[in-house]
């Protein structure tokens, strides 16, 4: 098919129309998104509110659908709005022209991550509502700012809302991963994120001089303990196939600082770790090895982490998890082939599975090359009508639980 006939495709319309607001990080002005959601639920004919969480500049957009029993708890069906930032001159097509090639490729940021699930819940919901589908359950259709930045301003803040909190919330679907296979990738945790920053402090001097408990010396043996560490979760995932690297915690220096002339040692050495730490690692044993190592360093170094969540409960896949049970069977009958993984990175699940809630990352993305984040972002067009396809299945298996 050619990118013409793709292009008078309504589908494909409202989803390049969506790409084509800029929201990208960092100042975003989400205004042209909630006009644009507006007007979908509009066509859809549901009503649609605003609610500002945390500043005026940030909102979540929440489209209901009311259920045949709605004092039943409800489904969310999440997508974030924002994007990451892009390096233009690294594309082939201009990142927010959602241009459409010869082999149907849509590029655009957010055609992956994750503006193509969010119209794609609004897809089936047209298909559902012309076949004279009315649900069981209420059915919220969220949209929320400032994923790709942590959510403060968005999840974070909305699942603390008194608006929420009357939404009645029994289960949350958000954002899964592309994957390169046909397996799609199902995420029901997200490891735990920390920030550890060390400020290294030691003996100042002259260059030229072999001083003692040098700050550079104390950050190179606790940098040497990170690493040694960081080398046993490479072994971790190398001897066992059936791990992914959500299965393991990473540790990655990120950022250095101190000094100010070379030939001046100097008193103060700054470093920070980003760390994903697994759902299985014993958080307090792991901080308290982490001190351990700065004293046995020599002393002096200040710990701080500018970010520590606390351990959070997996989604149960489970028959205690009625919402598993009725999303399974519907992937089931599809066809599909899943593997149900610990999310690598952070979502907004995070912060409904927070609540007691359960929730799962799921985006019907197989086949396709992985450029979450990445130059030249891409979704093909009849992938993104399959997905409406399967969210079509989705939806009512879990409003009718």
């Amino acid at each position: 098919m050619s990118a013409e006939k793709w292009e008078k495709n309504e589908e494909i319309q409202i989803f390049r129309e969506y790409l084509r607001i800029p929201s990208v990080h960092p100042n975003i002005d989400y205004t042209a998104c909630v006009e644009f959601i507006r007007r979908q639920a509009d066509s859809l004919n549901l009503p649609v509110e605003v609610v500002y969480p945390a500043v005026k500049s940030k909102p979540v957009v929440i489209i209901k659908w009311e259920g045949s029993q709605p004092k039943l708890p409800s489904i969310i069906l999440n997508s974030h709005m924002d994007v990451v930032p892009v390096f233009p001159e690294k594309w082939t097509h201009e990142p927010f022209s959602a241009d459409i090639d010869e082999e149907g490729r849509i590029f655009a940021r957010g055609a992956q991550d994750m503006k193509s699930v969010g119209t794609q819940y609004l897809g089936a919901i047209r298909l559902l509502k012309a076949d004279g589908f009315q649900p069981k359950r209420t059915l919220y259709v969220t949209f929320v700012p400032d994923e790709e930045i942590g959510g403060i301003h968005g999840m974070a803040a909305f699942v603390e809302t008194d608006f929420y909190k009357q939404m009645n919330v029994g289960f949350s679907l958000d954002e899964g991963g592309t994957s390169a296979s046909d397996v799609h990738h199902l995420f029901y945790a997200e490891r735990i994120r920390w920030i550890l920053k060390l400020k290294v402090g030691g003996t100042a001097g002259h260059g030229s001089l072999l001083l003692p408990d040098t700050a550079g010396v104390k950050l190179n043996y606790v940098l040497n303990k990170l690493t040694e560490f960081r080398e046993s979760q490479i072994q971790l995932l190398k001897n066992d196939k059936s791990l992914s690297i959500g299965d393991v915690t990473t540790v990655n220096l990120t950022q250095l600082s101190g000094g100010v002339q070379s030939n001046v040692v100097p008193p103060l050495l700054e470093a920070i770790f980003d760390m994903r730490l697994s759902i299985t690692l014993d958080l307090v044993a792991f901080e308290r090895k982490i001190r351990s190592w700065c004293e046995e360093a020599g002393g002096g170094i200040d710990i701080e982490f500018p970010l520590k969540e606390a351990y959070v409960a997996p989604t149960k896949l489970d028959d205690s998890n009625p919402y598993w049970l009725a999303l399974k069977a519907a992937l089931d009958e599809l066809g599909l082939k899943v593997k149900p993984i610990v999310c690598f990175a952070v979502t907004d699940c995070r912060f409904i599975r927070q609540q007691g809630t359960p929730a799962i990352g799921f985006s019907p993305i197989v086949n396709t090359t992985v450029l979450i984040h990445d130059h030249d972002e891409f979704l093909r067009a009849d992938d993104y009508l399959n997905g409406i396809q399967v969210y079509k299945k989705i939806i009512p298996s879990l409003a009718e639980v």
